[in-house]
């Protein structure tokens, strides 16, 4: 993993997000204390995300108070 110092990633983040997409990884350090990591999404983080919302999308359709759904109480307390 490469590493790169904390002004140097700011300035040429561009060029980073670019190297990460192409599958490569940085260790961020700020005076040369690794700090965080500049590394690809993986596919099944994209997994886990889509199935998350999709259940909480789920949840909000069955979600119901006194016959309000939430949307109807969120429109309520705008009034």
């Amino acid at each position: 993993m490469n590493q790169i110092g904390l002004h140097e990633a700011k300035t040429r983040l561009s060029e980073l997000i670019a190297k990460v997409c192409e599958g490569e990884q940085f260790t961020i350090t700020r005076r040369g204390i690794p700090v965080a990591y500049l590394t690809p999404v993986s596919i099944a983080d994209q997994d886990d995300i889509e199935k998350a919302i999709e259940g909480l999308e789920r949840l909000r359709k069955r979600c119901v108070l006194g016959g309000l759904n939430i949307r109807e109480m969120m429109e309520e307390g705008r009034r």
